[in-house]
């Protein structure tokens, strides 16, 4: 009680923060929590996160909304980016480091300490085993360092009053493993703190042909008045290739203000463009769902593409990275009205062909033929009605399909969809072919922006954590003392152990020693305990 009286204040918080139970529930709490930041999308639209709470809880719509609501004021929407998840990291990082300094000079001490000979009584409360071999401990003693440094073991060795005594230790620093693992967490939390602070994450759209400087994260709904405010910051971004200090002077407003209104209408500016060259999209054989869709993108910096960032091919899983800014594909649609570019390949009957480049509207003649024809309408997903008149089905691009419009000697007049994904629909009645190769300019490209400057700081954590663990759960700090006593003309050789884990193990070892020393006129005995005992 008077202990507890004469704890100042400081040392209440040191024992607080050293508290085993504290790092428990800081654990499971940023578990607990990370779980929920895992199941609703951060930063997504309130629909998503409101059908998904239906699903999970069986819930109606309208308690769904009142649920996301509190979550949302609660920030579990934007979690990771929140004043509490960040306040538990920096807990929980807290109580990691104290915990070390608290411990770490007892362990330092363990480890410095060198291993010292055993007394009688030593030996007696930690357990031996031993056998009896022919010869004077002089004669012994080499046979026996022999097997101990075959073993792994650097010995020193002390004279007693009735033979020698040979003391090791290995594996002396494996203590610091788990000190390791800490610092690893430590590396982590740092690296996701800078993450939080210094990174961002975000989204853009890029139609094809076209490139964007800037990227868009979460905020609250814009006002009438501040999107119209918005847009000519993106035009200006646009112009400065998403240099927000060339954006201020260009449009003459200072740039903390600048920097403020685009914090608040949720612009990411990049610091140079991102150009989609082209995009594709696989469908499983021919149903609409998708097997694989990519895009090519180009950076560009200065006006010129970046040697080296031109028409790269990025896929899910397969990103691109420039200037610590990485490019997830995301998805993919449709751009709003546009046109397009339509790439054929016209073959006669007899195999000649040629490619063109066409708009909606122009005139082509099919090789050979003579035969005139117009690209008349465009359909992104084409379909059929039960009477055969067609439709476009969705608004993504599913079943791309151009209408043909043929004339031909004596004013013959015929039109017929021709679908690129279905090729019995290319070959036209005279044996020719034409053959949609691709529609460029009508699909957009969507492309989750992400950068994480504290990325690293976490990869090697995770390296490190992993070096750790394994010295932690896997490697043991062991000590051995090996006894050579005289007795009459033979010497009984006994040995003594501790291992701070996996004695069993460190036991089987002794029992391979025992066996090389062993002959065949001397059979090992074992004398007292040959486990437990003190470590």
């Amino acid at each position: 009680m008077e202990e507890t009286k004469k704890q100042t204040i400081l040392d209440k918080v040191w024992d607080f923060f050293t508290s085993v139970t504290l790092a428990v529930v800081l654990f499971a709490l940023i578990a607990g929590t990370s779980m929920v930041g895992t199941i609703l999308e951060q930063n997504a639209e309130p629909e998503k996160n409101i059908n998904i709470l239906v699903k999970i809880f069986r819930i109606g719509h309208e308690t769904a909304h009142s649920v996301y609501s509190i979550l949302e004021k609660l920030g579990f929407m934007d979690m990771y980016s929140s004043w509490w998840f960040t306040t538990l990291l920096f807990l929980f990082a807290a109580n990691l480091i104290i915990c070390s300094i608290d411990r770490l000079p007892r362990i330092l001490k363990l480890i410095k300490e060198p291993v010292k000979p055993l007394t009688d009584e030593q030996f007696n409360n930690i357990g031996k085993k031993g056998l009896l071999l022919k010869g004077k401990p002089e004669k012994v003693k080499d046979s026996v360092g022999a097997v101990v440094k075959r073993s792994g073991f650097n010995f020193s060795e002390t004279k007693e009053a009735r033979g020698y005594q040979l003391h090791s230790e290995k594996g002396n620093y494996t203590r610091l493993g788990i000190f390791v693992a800490h610092f690893s967490i430590l590396l982590i939390l740092i690296g996701a703190i800078i993450g939080i602070f210094f990174g961002f994450k975000g989204y853009v759209e890029v139609p094809e042909g076209e490139s964007r400087t800037f990227a868009f994260k979460r905020t609250a709904p814009l006002t009438s008045t501040e999107e119209t405010d918005m847009q000519p910051i993106l035009k200006t971004l646009q112009k400065t290739e998403g240099n927000a200090s060339e954006t201020a002077k260009h449009m003459g407003i200072d740039e903390k203000i600048l920097r403020k209104k685009m914090n608040r209408y949720g612009i990411l500016p990049l610091g140079f463009s991102i150009r989609c060259d082209d995009f594709s999209v696989e469908f499983y054989g021919r149903s609409n769902m998708p097997k694989d869709y990519k895009s090519w993108l180009t950076v560009i910096k200065g006006g010129k593409s970046v040697p080296g960032f031109e028409r790269q091919k990025i896929e899910v899983n397969d990103p691109l990275i420039y200037d610590g800014i990485t490019f997830y594909q995301s998805n993919y649609g449709l751009v709003p009205g546009a046109q397009g570019l339509f790439l054929l390949k016209l073959t006669s009957k007899t195999g000649v062909s040629e490619t063109k480049q066409l708009h909606l509207g122009d005139r082509f003649v099919i090789p050979e033929t003579g035969m005139e024809a117009t690209l008349a309408d465009f359909s992104p997903a084409l379909s059929f009605k039960p009477g055969g008149t067609p439709f476009t089905s969705d608004k993504q691009m599913t079943n791309p399909a151009v209408l043909i419009e043929f004339s031909g000697i004596g004013q013959t007049k015929y039109s017929g969809w021709i679908m690129k994904r279905y090729p019995e629909t290319w070959t036209l009645p005279d044996g020719s072919t034409i053959e949609p190769m691709d529609i460029w300019g009508v699909e957009l490209t969507g492309l989750q922006v992400r950068k994480d400057p504290g990325v690293w700081l976490v990869y090697f954590g995770c390296i490190s954590m992993s070096i750790g663990l394994f010295i932690a759960f896997f490697m043991s700090h062991k000590k051995l003392w090996v006894k050579l006593v005289e007795e009459k003309n033979n010497t009984r050789v006994i040995f003594a152990l501790t291992a701070n884990k996996n004695r069993p193990g460190f036991e089987r070892k002794i029992d391979k020693m025992i066996a090389l020393l062993g002959r065949p006129d001397t059979k090992p005995v074992v004398t007292g305990k040959s486990g437990g005992g003190k470590r």
